[in-house]
């Protein structure tokens, strides 16, 4: 069985994110690219004039998601959201907003309806999400209440190749993430972790590495005291329960290639600390994905590239890895689920 067999008869949902970022342009480019990354039957979600503000190739408007499946060998198939302005590639406006914000609506309702599979979402702009009163951190935040799951229960991790980093908090000022740090909170996110990494990934006993906070993981508390009293009892939870926790390391000796040959997953404790690693060495391959919520969320890990929109320079790779990995997600879950 491979991911591009009919292993379901419910296609993935993309939600293409702001009309006028590159979203469009790379899911076009992934659909293109279906026989030779070997992708699954998808769908786009958003306003096909979107879509032809950059491409000229044909698309079929689809009623339901199960349409997908009949036409997706000859046409990339579309549930039509409309964005109520004119759609210039690189010229964002509240209207378009909204329309990513209605499509993420929409493939977030049918994926939790099992109607499509999986759910991967295109780049939004937050300002102009901010600017229309969308009161969420991001993407992640929406998708799990709408799943019914607390935000101190959903962990996004970033995934590449052979390394996959989890920040412990994320969209906050530096300055808030100390004081945003518990033992409770550290446990919380690591074994969420540590679940995903058995359910969507089929490690069975996955090794969780553990960034410090301070420079050279706080040397002993010469310079800073919080490895020692949040990470280290947290590790000491975590593997009082049967999870392989170590650390805290130094995060500046984490990321070469054989520190990851080490662990399935870095837990860090800030964002820029996880994502810089994964950006430097995965920029056009970096997906994000969503663990702790019942359904399989995945996004590319960029954002909408207003400057390069509608000039046929986008990169689809982190879109391409990002449909590979929900359909992956997905298999997975389904041998899980299914008796031996």
């Amino acid at each position: 069985m491979t991911i591009a067999d009919p292993w379901t008869d419910a296609p993935l949902a993309v939600a293409l994110g702001d009309p006028a970022g590159i979203g469009p342009e790379v899911t076009v480019k992934a659909w293109l690219a279906r026989d030779k990354e070997g992708l699954p039957p998808f769908f786009a979600v958003g306003d096909e004039r979107s879509i032809g503000a950059v491409w000229a190739g044909p698309v079929q408007r689809i009623t339901a998601p199960g349409e997908a499946l009949q036409v997706f060998d000859r046409a990339l198939p579309l549930l039509s959201v409309e964005d109520g302005a004119e759609i210039v590639p690189g010229e964002p406006n509240l209207e378009g907003a909204r329309c990513a914000l209605d499509s993420l609506e929409v493939a977030t309702g049918m994926t939790r309806s099992g109607a499509a599979s999986a759910l991967v979402t295109g780049p939004v702009a937050k300002s102009q999400l901010y600017a229309i009163g969308f009161t969420h951190p991001g993407q992640t935040e929406f998708v799990a209440e709408r799943c019914g799951i607390a935000p101190e229960n959903v962990v996004m991790m970033l995934a590449g190749p052979d390394l996959r980093v989890v920040p412990v908090t994320t969209h906050m000022p530096l300055r808030a993430v100390l004081d945003s740090l518990s033992i409770e909170v550290i446990v919380a996110k690591a074994r969420t972790t540590a679940r995903g990494l058995q359910r969507s990934f089929g490690i069975a006993n996955p090794r969780i590495a553990f960034a410090g906070v301070n420079p050279h993981a706080g040397e002993n508390g010469a310079l800073g005291t919080e490895e020692m009293d949040l990470i280290a009892p947290a590790i000491a939870e975590l593997r009082e329960e049967g999870i392989d926790a170590f650390g805290p390391l130094a995060a500046d000796t984490m990321f070469h290639a054989r520190a990851r040959a080490g662990y399935d997953a870095a837990i860090c404790l800030y964002h820029d600390q996880a994502l810089i690693p994964l950006k430097t060495l995965y920029f056009d391959e970096g997906v994000n994905m969503t663990l702790g919520i019942p359904i399989v969320r995945t996004a590319p890990d960029h954002g909408t590239a207003f400057a390069i929109a509608g000039r046929g320079e986008a990169n689809p790779g982190a879109t391409i890895a990002a449909i590979q990995l929900a359909a992956q997600a997905v298999v997975q879950r389904k041998a899980e689920s299914c008796p031996a």
